[in-house]
């Protein structure tokens, strides 16, 4: 059974994966139909980053595997 301190984590997690899901959603699929000089547009970056910046965490996530995978791998040959 998970502590109470996992469950926080877990649901701030879970809460922080959806806001940040439904900003993306809005950011893509919803803001192209609305007009430019509508106020709402202010509050999100130019169109360019949501390919940036998904592709920028892609491989930063797969950098970080991937020195994980060297460094236990090494830590294995060594003993």
């Amino acid at each position: 059974m998970a502590t109470a301190t996992d469950q926080v984590v877990g649901f701030g997690l879970v809460a922080f994966s959806l806001v940040l899901f439904v900003y993306y959603t809005i950011w893509i699929i919803i803001l192209p139909f609305i007009d430019s000089d509508h106020g709402i547009h202010q509050y999100f970056l130019p169109r360019e980053y949501a390919v940036i910046i998904p592709v920028v965490a892609g491989l930063l996530l797969l950098l970080f595997i991937g020195e994980c995978y060297l460094c236990s791998s090494n830590w294995r040959f060594l003993n």
